[in-house]
């Protein structure tokens, strides 16, 4: 079955349930501010889906198998290889359909679309509103795991999705690539120290995750007014876009927004802010301005 879009109404996910090629995972994660700060204690939701979850859904392991066990830098993104090996061993192959959600933030659940689109699978999309609007609506619940059988999913990698630090270093000042922080106003001036030290990357402009869904369903803005938040810091006139956060997590909001908006050349830098304010000789600027 082909999905309709990269966002799947909880309308099309409830009369579909039962599609024979349909997975259906959560993704969530919380995110709990340490006091004191800086930073955040990250916790799997892993307990809550089992109490509770779209029925049929399994759950994906943001924290565990799949991010890079042995990368300094917390969710970082697996080879290729080894995050096929994984999703095909909960049931996402190259015959699926894969219809992601989380609950608190749809970013858990956007960073693993992002993620498939990495290598290759394109047949996944977002539950838009989430698990909330699904809840909100009195759709039905199930704490019951039934395991979908194990798949082969084939990797076919897309590198340019991905951005590292030597490659933000070139862009800086790279007229052609628009660089945008996706955190909120003040962490991305500095006014929060959130990662150790504040700031943001010279030269990138601030896009707010949050500011990429209507604050009553929760669902996200329609392409054109997706387009208009990044027409304001002229994304659409670079050929290129390169998106980041703290975690290379909220960043996947604003790449699927301009994915969405229509941009055909978008990058995550994966290791974000966790990676660049460890190496203090890289530069941060503060205040508004890029």
């Amino acid at each position: 079955m082909k999905l309709p879009s990269a966002l799947v109404s909880t309308e099309w996910l409830a009369q579909n349930l039962d599609a024979p090629a349909l997975r259906v995972f959560d993704a969530t994660v919380f995110l709990h501010v340490n006091n004191p700060g800086p930073g955040y204690t990250p916790e799997s939701g892993r307990e809550k889906w089992r109490a509770a979850h779209v029925p049929g859904a399994g759950f994906i392991d943001l924290l565990g198998e799949f991010s890079d066990q042995n990368s300094p830098v917390r969710f970082t993104m697996p080879s290729p290889a080894r995050f096929a090996e994984v999703a095909g061993a909960i049931g996402i192959g190259d015959d699926t359909a894969v219809v992601l959600y989380s609950a608190g933030s749809v970013m858990w659940s956007t960073r693993v679309w992002w993620m498939l689109r990495s290598v290759g699978f394109d047949n996944a999309g977002i539950l838009d509103g989430g698990w909330e609007k699904w809840q909100r609506e009195g759709r039905p619940v199930s704490a019951e795991h039934r395991p979908y059988p194990r798949a082969t999913l084939t990797p076919q990698p897309r590198p340019r999705l991905w951005a590292g630090k030597e490659d933000m270093l070139k862009v800086m000042n790279d007229p052609a690539v628009c660089t945008i922080n996706a955190l909120s106003p003040e962490v991305y001036r500095g006014d929060k120290n959130m990662y150790g030290r504040p700031g943001h990357i010279p030269g990138s402009h601030n896009v707010f995750y949050n500011t990429m869904l209507d604050t009553t369903s929760g669902t996200y803005l329609s392409p054109p007014e997706l387009k208009s938040r990044f027409d304001a810091v002229g994304a659409f006139d670079r050929q290129r876009v390169v998106v980041y956060c703290g975690g290379g997590i909220s960043a996947t909001m604003d790449a699927l927004a301009l994915t969405l908006a229509g941009h055909p050349d978008v990058a995550v830098y994966d290791g974000s802010m966790m990676e660049w304010v460890s190496d203090p000789a890289l530069p941060l600027n503060l205040g508004a301005a890029p």
